[in-house]
Protein backbone atom coordinates (compact mmCIF):
# COMPACT_ATOMS: atom_id res chain seq x y z
CA UNK A 1 0.00 0.00 0.00
CA UNK A 2 1.11 3.43 -1.26
CA UNK A 3 1.51 5.75 1.78
CA UNK A 4 1.27 9.37 2.13
CA UNK A 5 1.70 11.13 5.53
CA UNK A 6 0.22 14.64 5.58
CA UNK A 7 2.21 17.19 7.64
CA UNK A 8 5.70 17.40 8.66
CA UNK A 9 5.45 18.87 12.43
CA UNK A 10 6.77 16.54 15.16
CA UNK A 11 4.17 13.70 15.07
CA UNK A 12 3.88 13.47 11.20
CA UNK A 13 7.82 13.02 10.68
CA UNK A 14 7.75 10.86 13.60
CA UNK A 15 4.93 8.63 11.34
CA UNK A 16 6.84 8.75 8.30
CA UNK A 17 10.36 7.73 9.41
CA UNK A 18 8.86 4.94 11.61
CA UNK A 19 7.02 3.62 8.75
CA UNK A 20 9.71 3.99 6.44
CA UNK A 21 12.37 2.37 8.23
CA UNK A 22 9.89 -0.77 8.47
CA UNK A 23 9.91 -0.98 4.62
CA UNK A 24 6.70 0.59 3.86
CA UNK A 25 6.06 3.07 0.66
CA UNK A 26 5.83 5.86 2.38
CA UNK A 27 6.13 9.64 1.41
CA UNK A 28 5.92 13.07 3.31
CA UNK A 29 4.33 15.82 2.04
CA UNK A 30 5.96 19.42 3.34
CA UNK A 31 6.24 22.94 2.01
CA UNK A 32 8.50 26.15 2.74
CA UNK A 33 11.31 25.98 4.63
CA UNK A 34 10.73 22.45 6.09
CA UNK A 35 10.36 20.63 2.58
CA UNK A 36 13.74 22.54 2.14
CA UNK A 37 15.03 21.23 5.62
CA UNK A 38 13.72 17.52 4.86
CA UNK A 39 15.47 17.24 1.46
CA UNK A 40 18.62 18.34 2.57
CA UNK A 41 18.93 16.58 5.96
CA UNK A 42 16.15 14.29 6.65
CA UNK A 43 14.03 13.53 8.72
CA UNK A 44 16.30 14.06 12.16
CA UNK A 45 15.40 12.21 15.32
CA UNK A 46 17.32 12.45 19.06
CA UNK A 47 15.79 10.96 21.98
CA UNK A 48 14.70 13.40 24.41
CA UNK A 49 17.76 15.46 25.51
CA UNK A 50 20.29 13.20 23.85
CA UNK A 51 23.37 15.05 21.95
CA UNK A 52 23.10 11.97 19.30
CA UNK A 53 21.14 12.48 15.85
CA UNK A 54 20.07 10.04 13.60
CA UNK A 55 18.59 10.80 10.19
CA UNK A 56 16.19 8.86 8.16
CA UNK A 57 15.63 9.65 4.55
CA UNK A 58 11.84 9.89 4.08
CA UNK A 59 10.93 10.96 0.84
CA UNK A 60 9.00 14.07 0.62
CA UNK A 61 6.80 15.93 -1.74
CA UNK A 62 5.80 19.25 -2.15
CA UNK A 63 2.54 18.38 -3.97
CA UNK A 64 1.12 14.88 -3.81
CA UNK A 65 0.98 12.71 -7.49
CA UNK A 66 -2.11 10.82 -6.48
CA UNK A 67 -1.91 7.05 -6.12
CA UNK A 68 -2.23 6.58 -2.30
CA UNK A 69 -4.05 4.13 -0.90
CA UNK A 70 -4.09 5.72 2.51
CA UNK A 71 -3.31 9.18 3.56
CA UNK A 72 -2.76 9.77 7.39
CA UNK A 73 -3.00 13.29 8.12
CA UNK A 74 -1.28 14.39 11.19
CA UNK A 75 -1.97 18.17 11.81
CA UNK A 76 -3.03 20.35 14.19
CA UNK A 77 -7.25 21.00 14.57
CA UNK A 78 -7.32 24.91 13.28
CA UNK A 79 -5.01 23.41 9.92
CA UNK A 80 -7.40 20.65 8.91
CA UNK A 81 -9.99 22.81 7.08
CA UNK A 82 -7.38 23.79 4.70
CA UNK A 83 -6.10 20.42 4.54
CA UNK A 84 -9.24 19.08 3.19
CA UNK A 85 -9.48 21.33 0.42
CA UNK A 86 -6.13 19.36 -1.11
CA UNK A 87 -7.74 15.66 0.14
CA UNK A 88 -10.64 16.58 -1.69
CA UNK A 89 -8.79 16.40 -4.94
CA UNK A 90 -6.73 12.78 -4.06
CA UNK A 91 -7.76 9.48 -4.14
CA UNK A 92 -7.67 6.87 -1.46
CA UNK A 93 -8.44 6.41 2.02
CA UNK A 94 -7.71 8.96 4.71
CA UNK A 95 -7.24 8.66 7.88
CA UNK A 96 -7.03 11.27 10.72
CA UNK A 97 -4.54 11.51 13.39
CA UNK A 98 -5.34 14.37 15.74
CA UNK A 99 -6.81 16.37 18.51
CA UNK A 100 -10.93 16.26 16.81
CA UNK A 101 -14.11 16.82 18.16
CA UNK A 102 -16.42 17.23 15.59
CA UNK A 103 -17.21 13.98 14.36
CA UNK A 104 -16.36 12.28 11.57
CA UNK A 105 -19.42 14.53 9.46
CA UNK A 106 -17.20 17.80 8.67
CA UNK A 107 -14.61 15.61 7.38
CA UNK A 108 -16.91 13.06 4.81
CA UNK A 109 -19.00 16.04 3.80
CA UNK A 110 -15.45 17.92 2.05
CA UNK A 111 -13.62 14.59 0.98
CA UNK A 112 -16.26 11.94 0.69
CA UNK A 113 -18.10 9.84 3.99
CA UNK A 114 -16.65 6.62 2.39
CA UNK A 115 -12.84 7.78 2.77
CA UNK A 116 -12.83 8.85 6.24
CA UNK A 117 -11.45 7.00 9.36
CA UNK A 118 -10.43 8.65 12.37
CA UNK A 119 -7.83 7.67 14.87
CA UNK A 120 -5.23 8.94 17.07
CA UNK A 121 -1.20 9.24 17.24
CA UNK A 122 0.63 7.71 20.32
CA UNK A 123 3.66 9.85 19.46
CA UNK A 124 5.30 12.90 21.40
CA UNK A 125 8.23 14.99 21.31
CA UNK A 126 9.16 18.83 20.49
CA UNK A 127 10.57 20.76 17.47
CA UNK A 128 14.65 21.66 18.40
CA UNK A 129 15.08 23.62 15.28
CA UNK A 130 15.21 21.04 12.58
CA UNK A 131 15.56 18.37 14.78
CA UNK A 132 12.77 16.54 16.39
CA UNK A 133 13.15 15.60 19.95
CA UNK A 134 11.08 12.50 21.03
CA UNK A 135 10.37 11.26 24.26
CA UNK A 136 12.34 7.72 25.05
CA UNK A 137 9.35 5.01 25.53
CA UNK A 138 8.88 3.62 28.97
CA UNK A 139 6.59 1.25 30.79
CA UNK A 140 3.67 3.49 30.31
CA UNK A 141 3.63 5.09 26.99
CA UNK A 142 4.54 1.44 25.70
CA UNK A 143 1.50 0.55 26.93
CA UNK A 144 -0.24 2.98 24.53
CA UNK A 145 -1.51 1.64 21.70
CA UNK A 146 -2.78 3.55 18.43
CA UNK A 147 -6.65 4.03 18.20
CA UNK A 148 -8.38 3.66 14.50
CA UNK A 149 -11.71 3.17 13.56
CA UNK A 150 -14.16 3.52 10.94
CA UNK A 151 -16.64 6.35 12.00
CA UNK A 152 -19.58 4.21 12.26
CA UNK A 153 -17.95 1.90 14.79
CA UNK A 154 -18.16 -1.26 12.21
CA UNK A 155 -15.20 -3.62 11.48
CA UNK A 156 -14.40 -3.06 7.43
CA UNK A 157 -11.31 -5.32 5.38
CA UNK A 158 -9.82 -2.22 4.97
CA UNK A 159 -9.90 -1.14 9.04
CA UNK A 160 -7.70 -4.49 9.64
CA UNK A 161 -5.51 -3.94 6.78
CA UNK A 162 -4.74 -1.30 7.76
CA UNK A 163 -4.51 -1.68 11.50
CA UNK A 164 -2.55 -5.21 10.43
CA UNK A 165 0.45 -3.04 8.36
CA UNK A 166 0.63 -0.60 10.87
CA UNK A 167 1.66 -3.41 13.34
CA UNK A 168 3.93 -5.06 11.03
CA UNK A 169 5.97 -1.84 11.01
CA UNK A 170 6.40 -1.82 14.45
CA UNK A 171 3.33 0.49 15.59
CA UNK A 172 1.09 -0.73 18.11
CA UNK A 173 -2.49 -0.10 16.10
CA UNK A 174 -5.68 -1.00 17.10
CA UNK A 175 -9.11 -1.42 16.25
CA UNK A 176 -11.15 0.86 18.63
CA UNK A 177 -14.58 0.70 17.78
CA UNK A 178 -15.95 4.18 19.63
CA UNK A 179 -12.99 6.14 17.54
CA UNK A 180 -15.67 8.82 18.45
CA UNK A 181 -16.55 8.61 21.99
CA UNK A 182 -12.27 8.34 22.63
CA UNK A 183 -12.03 11.78 20.45
CA UNK A 184 -14.09 13.33 22.77
CA UNK A 185 -12.83 11.47 25.92
CA UNK A 186 -9.66 12.52 24.79
CA UNK A 187 -10.61 16.27 23.91
CA UNK A 188 -12.46 16.47 27.32
CA UNK A 189 -9.23 15.95 29.00
CA UNK A 190 -6.78 17.77 26.62
CA UNK A 191 -8.27 21.22 26.19
CA UNK A 192 -8.00 21.96 30.21
CA UNK A 193 -4.70 20.19 30.23
CA UNK A 194 -3.86 22.31 27.20
CA UNK A 195 -5.31 25.64 28.03
CA UNK A 196 -3.55 25.11 31.55
CA UNK A 197 -0.21 24.41 30.79
CA UNK A 198 -0.38 27.05 28.33
CA UNK A 199 -1.35 29.34 31.20
CA UNK A 200 1.28 28.70 33.33
CA UNK A 201 4.09 28.66 30.73
CA UNK A 202 5.13 25.13 30.77
CA UNK A 203 3.97 21.82 32.60
CA UNK A 204 6.76 22.00 35.16
CA UNK A 205 5.85 25.72 36.01
CA UNK A 206 2.02 24.44 36.40
CA UNK A 207 2.87 21.56 38.61
CA UNK A 208 4.34 24.56 41.18
CA UNK A 209 0.44 25.70 41.57
CA UNK A 210 -1.45 22.74 43.07
CA UNK A 211 -4.52 25.46 42.83
CA UNK A 212 -4.18 25.77 39.36
CA UNK A 213 -3.89 21.97 38.95
CA UNK A 214 -7.02 21.32 41.20
CA UNK A 215 -9.03 24.18 38.70
CA UNK A 216 -7.94 22.35 36.01
CA UNK A 217 -9.20 19.01 36.97
CA UNK A 218 -12.56 20.76 37.77
CA UNK A 219 -12.81 21.46 34.36
CA UNK A 220 -11.61 17.70 33.16
CA UNK A 221 -14.28 16.53 35.67
CA UNK A 222 -17.23 18.58 34.01
CA UNK A 223 -16.22 18.04 30.15
CA UNK A 224 -16.01 14.59 31.30
CA UNK A 225 -19.44 14.79 33.16
CA UNK A 226 -20.99 16.55 29.90
CA UNK A 227 -20.39 13.82 27.38
CA UNK A 228 -23.24 11.75 25.52
CA UNK A 229 -21.53 8.18 26.43
CA UNK A 230 -19.33 7.11 29.29
CA UNK A 231 -15.75 8.08 28.63
CA UNK A 232 -13.27 5.93 26.46
CA UNK A 233 -11.27 4.73 27.49
CA UNK A 234 -12.90 3.19 30.46
CA UNK A 235 -9.84 4.59 32.63
CA UNK A 236 -10.76 8.02 32.21
CA UNK A 237 -13.83 7.43 34.67
CA UNK A 238 -11.16 7.31 37.06
CA UNK A 239 -10.50 11.46 37.07
CA UNK A 240 -14.17 11.29 38.05
CA UNK A 241 -14.46 9.00 41.23
CA UNK A 242 -10.87 9.19 42.85
CA UNK A 243 -10.03 11.38 45.37
CA UNK A 244 -9.40 15.20 44.53
CA UNK A 245 -5.95 15.14 46.32
CA UNK A 246 -5.10 12.22 45.06
CA UNK A 247 -5.60 13.22 41.43
CA UNK A 248 -4.33 16.02 42.31
CA UNK A 249 -0.82 14.44 43.27
CA UNK A 250 -0.94 12.03 40.56
CA UNK A 251 -1.21 15.14 38.01
CA UNK A 252 1.41 17.50 39.32
CA UNK A 253 4.00 14.62 39.34
CA UNK A 254 2.98 13.66 35.74
CA UNK A 255 3.64 17.63 34.45
CA UNK A 256 7.09 16.89 36.05
CA UNK A 257 7.61 13.55 34.56
CA UNK A 258 10.10 13.47 31.71
CA UNK A 259 7.05 11.83 29.24
CA UNK A 260 5.29 15.47 29.92
CA UNK A 261 8.24 17.63 29.27
CA UNK A 262 9.09 15.92 26.10
CA UNK A 263 5.59 15.23 24.85
CA UNK A 264 5.10 18.43 22.81
CA UNK A 265 2.86 20.25 26.50
CA UNK A 266 6.47 22.59 27.03
CA UNK A 267 4.78 23.63 23.03
CA UNK A 268 3.03 27.48 24.39
CA UNK A 269 3.45 28.31 20.52
CA UNK A 270 0.43 30.85 19.19
CA UNK A 271 -0.13 27.14 16.99
CA UNK A 272 -0.98 25.72 20.18
CA UNK A 273 -2.84 28.26 21.51
CA UNK A 274 -4.84 28.03 17.78
CA UNK A 275 -5.25 24.58 18.20
CA UNK A 276 -6.78 24.67 21.68
CA UNK A 277 -9.18 27.36 20.89
CA UNK A 278 -10.51 25.36 17.59
CA UNK A 279 -10.77 22.57 19.94
CA UNK A 280 -12.84 24.61 22.44
CA UNK A 281 -15.19 25.51 19.43
CA UNK A 282 -15.78 21.88 18.49
CA UNK A 283 -16.57 21.39 22.03
CA UNK A 284 -19.02 23.79 22.61
CA UNK A 285 -20.48 23.51 19.43
CA UNK A 286 -21.28 19.83 20.09
CA UNK A 287 -22.67 20.62 23.79
CA UNK A 288 -24.96 23.62 22.71
CA UNK A 289 -26.32 20.58 20.03
CA UNK A 290 -26.90 18.46 22.86
CA UNK A 291 -28.81 21.35 24.63
CA UNK A 292 -31.16 22.00 21.44
CA UNK A 293 -31.95 18.10 21.69
CA UNK A 294 -32.66 18.00 25.26
CA UNK A 295 -29.51 16.74 26.81
CA UNK A 296 -26.98 18.19 29.57
CA UNK A 297 -25.01 21.40 27.81
CA UNK A 298 -22.95 22.41 30.08
CA UNK A 299 -19.21 21.60 29.51
CA UNK A 300 -15.86 23.75 30.53
CA UNK A 301 -14.90 24.28 26.93
CA UNK A 302 -13.49 27.57 27.60
CA UNK A 303 -10.43 29.93 26.45
CA UNK A 304 -7.66 30.32 29.22
CA UNK A 305 -8.38 33.48 32.07
CA UNK A 306 -7.45 33.10 34.84
CA UNK A 307 -3.37 33.37 35.97
CA UNK A 308 -2.09 29.80 37.94
CA UNK A 309 -2.82 29.63 41.06
CA UNK A 310 -6.28 31.50 40.94
CA UNK A 311 -9.22 30.18 42.71
CA UNK A 312 -10.61 30.01 39.36
CA UNK A 313 -8.31 27.44 37.64
CA UNK A 314 -6.27 27.68 34.37
CA UNK A 315 -9.73 28.84 32.71
CA UNK A 316 -13.03 29.43 33.52
CA UNK A 317 -15.97 26.52 32.84
CA UNK A 318 -18.67 27.51 29.44
CA UNK A 319 -22.17 26.34 29.75
CA UNK A 320 -23.03 26.94 26.69
CA UNK A 321 -26.34 28.65 26.41
CA UNK A 322 -25.35 31.22 29.32
CA UNK A 323 -24.59 34.27 26.94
Amino acid sequence: MKLLVYGAGVCGSLFAARLHEAGLDVSLLARGERLASLRRHGVQLAEEDSPAVRRVSVPVVEHPDGGYGLTAVLVRTHQVDAVLESLAGLEGDALFLHNWAAGAEPLGAAIGRERVLLGFPPLGGTMDGDVIRYRATNFMTSRVPMPIGEPDGGTTPRLERIVREFRTAGIKAKAEPRMDAWLRTHAAFTMPLGQAVHAAGGPVALADHPEAVRGMLHLMRQNLAALPTPPVPRAFAALQTLPEGLLVAVLRRFLCSTTAVHSGLSDVSPATAAELGRLAEQMRAHAKFRLAMGGSGCSAASQPSAQPGSPAGPSAPLCVGDD
